[in-house]
């Protein structure tokens, strides 16, 4: 049993980890020694039975799963992160290795990719699909050395620019999901996705980046 992989699976949706549990359970080098629904239990059970490896969504209720990854490699430094997500790699890989991340799989590959994944990443590699690494050689060839600041709105979506416009000027998330026809949870993904790419972290913060950027002028 000591030379199992022991795994840790982090996703606010049972049914799915009960669906990952049962595709790693036919593994013989593959343990799935704790589950979590939210970021503070994932950190928990990790802290609680040392996983080799934490496979971890990146939307989770409270804190995300993005600014988890820092903690979990500070606090469970033996502990290899996996992101498995249905947020696209383009706008979160980076932040995802910048933090501590060892790997990056989309849910619709969880079959065929998540294993491999597990076993690299705890065999000490970084695990990338081969349009992930091109994808990354090409914003280094792109940025080319240069230094000259980014502007942030342009990591925004249209959609992003009008949830976090309609919240700087006080809408609640039903208020804001009633203007643009989306529902309240999906608000919160588009908020909490625009603030963590903006490196935002309270409402406060929120307010002042719409002010100084012409966010609510728009």
């Amino acid at each position: 049993m000591s030379d199992r992989i022991r795994v840790v699976l982090a996703d606010d949706h049972s049914i799915f980890r009960s669906g990952l549990k049962a595709l790693l359970a036919m593994e013989s080098d593959l343990e799935v020694v704790g589950e979590a629904g939210t970021a503070l239990e994932a950190l928990a059970r990790c802290l609680e039975v040392a996983p080799d490896v934490l496979v971890l969504d990146l939307v989770m209720p409270g804190q995300s799963g993005l600014q988890l990854l820092p903690e979990i490699t500070a606090q469970c430094p033996g502990t290899r992160v996996v992101i498995l997500t249905m947020l696209p790699e383009e706008q979160y890989l980076v932040q995802v290795l910048k933090a501590g991340g060892s790997g990056y799989v989309p849910k619709s590959a969880a079959d065929s990719e998540l294993i491999d994944a597990i076993r690299a990443v705890h065999g000490g590699r970084v695990y990338l699909r081969p349009r992930d690494v091109q994808m990354l050689l090409s914003e280094y060839l792109r940025s080319d050395g240069s230094s000259q600041p980014a502007n942030p709105m342009h990591e925004l979506s249209s959609r992003e620019k009008e949830v976090l416009a309609l919240a700087a000027r006080g809408f609640s998330s039903r208020e804001v999901g009633d203007r643009l026809s989306i529902s309240p949870k999906t608000v919160d993904t588009y908020r909490q996705r625009a603030m963590e790419k903006l490196g935002l972290e309270r409402r406060s913060d929120l307010i002042a980046f719409a002010l100084s950027s012409g966010l609510l002028e728009q």
